[in-house]
């Protein structure tokens, strides 16, 4: 194997991307409930690769971190000041008992364990399951005024450190938040999920919902016998989930108003969401014949994204849009998707919308541009990227960075990679507003993101693989162990306030916890054992705030450790 090692350590940048195939192939194996990533398989990849002696110039690692926590910014800024509101906030509580109880449980480890600043770092990464905190920490022993040689060693503790806690930390919050949680709550989260999915206007038959299954759907029925029904009328029986598109008598299509009356033989086209028309057409008497052939009405349905602007659709539910003498979208204009973040939220008649969802309308092109100006601006889509906007954003991050403050004799700052994180976030919570402008297309973003956090822990992994089995021996299972602690410790914080204090269901306190922990792994699990995805509706509003303060706490935890270890 010895020229498999010269080649490697003499073109680095084939090491670079064997580990990042090798990692990403690796993280896509599921164990049950459990998936690596691919994030963190290409970690382990590295480490065993620097084991040859592979390294790469520093700078290549500085810079893709830096395209990744700008992106990191960018993408979560919209949700991050979206959810700075009393109800965000009100949830956002359990993100606080998360860094305040990680913070105290790695200092106490610190202290009692004697762990250098690197390690310190590296067990709050993994057992919070936070990437970025790793490049923040990273960065901010960088500045720290010790030899060269010392300070490499504390970054490479960081990555190893990382890689252990992560992997037992992830495979904890996964199970407890699935299995465990519920034992002590005493509740069958199933039931429970069915609960809260029925009491927001679902149907039970529909809370496993498959994609095979077309959220949007047109039928034609035939009147039969009631004669003497108004449009007003079956309308009303969709329950703002659908609205009559069109009307033929005696083989003519005719104008209709809601105080049209319905003659036996009328065929009316109904289209709504697929809940709301199987309703109506249960429990209306008189509909006859049902057809899914809408030809005959020659009916044309156009669909419009939009970014939610409207402050005054801000908390009122997808049934309220259309209610109301004032409303803000007509009972013809439908719903057809709500985003929120990277996460597709469950088109119940009771979600409340957030400032900053992503919208999709469908409707008649006559109806469907007011509906758009009421509630927000159109979505630009475009595949071109603004390079200078996300250059620009990463200098002033950089340029932030470099300023510091003393708290005592302690000398805080951003470091670059936490005003990366900030310019990011500024700048994609102004997109937002504006998305109408030409910017950075979220498949850009997730790509600078996926990519430029990859490549930058393939970079450290290759320069931390000869010191990584020297931290393995002299601490051994105590890091494991503590990386379990520290999962299960603040999410079991979470749960009693929670429960008992904030009174929060199941699925929505369970789902936050997850969010908390930034583990989308952990959400999967509990979704799946819920059987809907009301989960989703904590994990949005936790995972936008932890995403943005968990990496913040990098520079915090390398000075705090640093004062505890006695550095």
């Amino acid at each position: 194997m010895g020229w498999v090692g010269d080649v490697l350590r003499a073109h680095p940048e084939i090491a670079l991307f064997l580990c990042l195939s090798i990692g990403y192939a690796v993280g896509q194996i599921r164990f049950g409930p459990i998936q690596l990533g691919g994030i963190c398989g290409t970690l382990i990849a590295a480490l065993l690769v620097g084991q040859l002696g592979v390294t790469l110039e520093a700078n290549v690692k500085n810079v893709f971190f830096m395209l990744f926590i700008f992106a990191l910014g960018y993408a979560g800024g919209p949700q991050f000041f979206a959810n700075l509101n009393a109800k965000g906030l009100r949830i956002g509580l359990l993100c606080l008992i998360e860094v305040v109880v990680v913070l105290a449980l790695v200092l106490a480890a610190t202290h009692f364990m004697k762990l250098d600043v690197g390690t310190a770092a590296g067990l709050m990464a993994g057992a919070a399951t936070e990437s970025a905190v790793v490049g923040t920490a990273t960065d901010a022993i960088s500045k720290l005024a010790l030899p060269a040689e010392q300070i490499h060693q504390l970054q490479a503790n960081v990555v190893t450190a990382y890689s252990i806690t992560y992997i037992f930390g992830l495979i904890t919050i996964v199970v407890v938040t699935s299995q465990v949680f519920p034992l002590i709550l005493r509740v069958n989260l199933r039931e429970e999920a069915e609960k809260l999915w029925k009491a927001m206007g679902g149907r039970e038959e529909d809370s496993g919902t498959s994609a095979a299954a077309p959220e949007l759907v047109g039928r034609v029925y035939e009147i039969t016998s009631d004669a003497g029904g108004t449009v007003a009328r079956l309308d009303e029986r969709l329950l703002a989930g659908g609205s009559m598109q069109g009307l033929i008598r005696g083989g003519q299509r005719i104008d209709f108003t809601p105080d049209t009356r319905f003659e036996v033989g009328d065929r009316v086209l109904v289209v709504g969401h697929r809940r709301a028309v199987v309703d109506m057409a249960t429990a209306a008497a008189g509909l006859g014949r049902e057809s899914a052939d809408t030809g005959d009405f020659g009916l044309v349905l156009q669909s419009a994204d939009l970014v939610l602007r409207n402050k005054a659709a801000q908390g009122q539910s997808l049934r309220q849009l259309s209610e109301g003498s004032r409303p803000l979208v007509g009972r013809s204009v439908l719903v057809a998707r709500v985003e929120r973040g990277t996460q597709l939220m469950p088109l119940l008649p009771e979600l409340t919308l957030q400032l900053g969802d992503k919208l999709q309308l469908v409707g008649t092109a006559q109806e469907l541009a007011p509906a758009v100006a009421a509630l927000g601006e159109p979505v630009l889509k475009s595949s071109k990227t603004n390079i200078a906007l996300a250059s620009i954003g990463i200098v002033l991050g950089v340029w932030i960075g470099m300023f510091s403050a003393k708290f005592g004799s302690i000398a805080m700052s951003l470091g670059t990679g936490g005003g990366a994180l900030l310019t990011g976030l500024v700048f994609g919570w102004y997109q937002a507003r504006h998305p109408s402008r030409l910017s950075i297309p979220e498949d850009a973003a997730g790509l600078l993101k996926d990519i430029g956090l990859a490549t930058f822990i393939a970079c450290v992994g290759l320069a931390s693989g000869p010191q990584a089995l020297d931290l393995v021996r002299k601490y051994g299972v105590s890091l494991p162990l503590m990386g379990v602690a520290i999962a299960v410790i603040p999410a079991f914080c979470s749960l009693l306030v929670g429960h008992r204090l904030l009174k929060f269901e199941a699925p929505v306190l369970l789902g936050a916890i997850a969010g908390q922990q930034c583990s989308t792994p952990a959400l999967s699990a509990i979704q799946s054992a819920a059987g809907n995805t009301t989960p989703l509706l904590g994990y949005t509003i936790t995972y936008a705030i932890s995403n943005v303060i968990l990496p913040l706490m990098g520079p915090i935890i390398v000075a705090l450790a640093g004062l505890v270890a006695g550095h």
